[in-house]
């Protein structure tokens, strides 16, 4: 089969080919095309990938191009992992929204709304060309932030996808790691919106039935878990739950601003990080995965990939957690809003697991981010000032409208060379 990365030029994109270098099971990968736009970075990143798979004896072939059409042409499986804007826009999404003593946040908050501005279009564009090449069965697997806006795009246009997010993956490992279990005897009730979603549940899977072992951990091993997700120990017994560590800009909103206003933006260190990851990469004595790739984030990205595109392929009914349309899985949301939650996976998609009743203290903070993400959605879609102002009027770290106006000014200033509405 062909697997195809859109922005195959990223540092992310070694993370992916070495999951594939080292899992030979039932995904059959014989072409990997790399897509994007910089052909200097392709080249480098494409050739550092061939030699991963060379020195683990895997016989894919890593293709490169900044065609999409040529790349995605007789795809099985699409990835979307795209940065619209790079590092610079990054950076101005961690910064302004600190100027109205909001959190700076490339996912959240105005930040998280200027970066679904900058890229719904650009991805429903990508998948638009994708459909014509590949046909309608492709499935389009988004990794790209914030993956619940990206995912609901996605689907709204009709298009066959999924999103993928390493948040969950991470916590099973560490859940396994700590409990001294193999990854896949960890299952994780995991629910919520996408980098909004708390671990109601931690199931280790027995030979007859599964035990839920979070209320233990929450007893001994809480001050482990608090200062994972950087968040007090005290809280966590109230909520009777692990809440991802994005909950911190919700929970602790004021005290994350005062350590931004003071911090390095990470979109600095992370271009460090990247620079220094190409001149690795750029080393043809270099054929494995440097640990300084673990420094530039997505832990865990390439197992979660290669698994759901597998379980997508090949069918099997694994269990995963992915970006998909609700359904009846949260009754207070509409059944298109998009959640993540555990899916079982087959050649057919995602079928949603059932959720417990979730309770009100996650049920109302969810319901309000799903509002904003509802209203970011039309403005990404059709663009306009007031849209742009109402969705942030709608999310829970902004809400005053004098603020929200003047981070609307600020989101569309800082972005206007991407958003062409915007000038006007």
């Amino acid at each position: 089969m062909k697997l195809t990365v859109v922005g195959g030029g990223s540092t992310y994109t070694p993370e992916l080919v070495d999951g594939i270098a080292h899992r030979r099971g039932g995904l059959d990968v014989d072409e990997i095309a790399l897509v994007d736009p910089d052909e200097q970075r392709l080249a480098v990143v494409g050739a550092f990938c061939q030699r991963l798979l060379a020195a683990a004896g895997h016989p894919a072939v890593v293709s490169t191009t900044s065609d999409l059409e040529r790349g995605a042409d007789g795809a099985s499986a699409v990835l979307l992992q795209l940065r619209v804007g790079g590092q610079a826009a990054r950076r101005s999404d961690e910064t302004f929204p600190l100027t109205c003593d909001c959190v700076g946040q490339e996912t959240t908050g105005a930040g998280g709304l200027a970066k679904a501005l900058r890229t719904v279009p650009v991805v429903l564009d990508i998948a638009e060309r994708v459909r014509a090449v590949a046909g309608e069965n492709t499935w389009l697997v988004n990794f790209t932030n914030p993956v619940g806006i990206v995912t609901r795009a996605l689907l709204e246009a009709g298009h066959r996808a999924l999103g993928l997010c390493n948040v969950a993956i991470g916590f099973e490992r560490w859940f396994a790691e700590i409990l001294g279990v193999a990854p896949e005897n960890v299952y994780l009730e995991h629910v919520g919106l996408n980098h909004l979603t708390w671990e109601r549940g931690v199931l280790i899977k027995g030979p007859n039935a599964s035990m839920d072992v979070l209320p233990a951990l929450l007893q001994e091993r809480a001050g482990e878990i608090a200062e994972r997700v950087g968040l007090p120990v005290s809280l966590l017994h109230r909520l009777g739950a692990v809440p991802s560590y994005y909950l911190r800009y919700f929970y602790e909103h004021d005290r994350v601003v005062a350590e931004q206003r003071a911090e390095r933006p990470r979109a600095e260190v992370v271009a460090d990080v990247e620079r220094e990851l190409l001149r690795i990469y750029a080393d043809p004595a270099v054929s494995t995965k440097p640990e300084l790739l673990g420094k530039r984030g997505g832990a865990y990205y390439s197992e979660a990939a290669v698994q759901l595109v597998e379980a997508l392929v090949n069918g099997g009914g694994a269990a995963h957690v992915v970006n998909v349309r609700n359904g009846r899985a949260l009754p207070f949301l509409p059944e298109d809003a998009v959640v993540e939650i555990p899916c079982t996976i087959d050649t057919g998609g995602a079928v949603p697991a059932p959720v417990r009743p979730v309770p009100p203290v996650m049920a109302g903070l969810i319901a309000h981010v799903y509002a904003y993400e509802a209203l970011a959605l039309e403005a990404a879609v059709h663009g306009g000032r007031d849209r742009v102002a109402d969705a942030l009027l709608a999310h829970p770290l902004v809400g005053q409208h004098e603020t929200a106006d003047r981070l609307t000014d600020e989101l569309l200033a800082a972005n206007a060379a991407f958003l062409p509405w915007a000038k006007g």
